[in-house]
């Protein structure tokens, strides 16, 4: 059971950097965000580049977001060290 909820977790987290690596790609295609599969990527990513889009590099002409990528950076890091050790600690207490 534990390990398929860590499975499952895991799984999630990628689908959630594969739909802001569509997003992020979307956003060089004109297309309607009023298409129901935007706007249900736009919603499910949207809560983790929000955090990040404060964070701005460059100058104001040459301003670039770089939001994708440290969204992305931060779900790798959450499932290499917070999603791993925390499903170890707990399978070591439990068996």
């Amino acid at each position: 059971m534990l390990l398929w909820i860590y499975q499952v977790t895991s799984m999630v987290i990628v689908i959630l950097q594969w739909a802001i690596v569509i997003r992020a790609l979307l956003s060089w295609i004109p297309i309607s965000p009023y298409n129901p599969i935007v706007k249900i990527l736009y919603e499910l990513t949207e809560p983790l580049l929000k955090p990040f889009r404060a964070i701005r590099i460059g100058g104001a002409a040459g301003m670039i977001d770089f939001s994708p990528v440290f969204a992305i950076l931060a779900l790798m890091l959450i499932r290499q060290f917070v999603l791993y050790p925390l499903f170890s600690l707990i399978a070591r207490i439990i068996y």
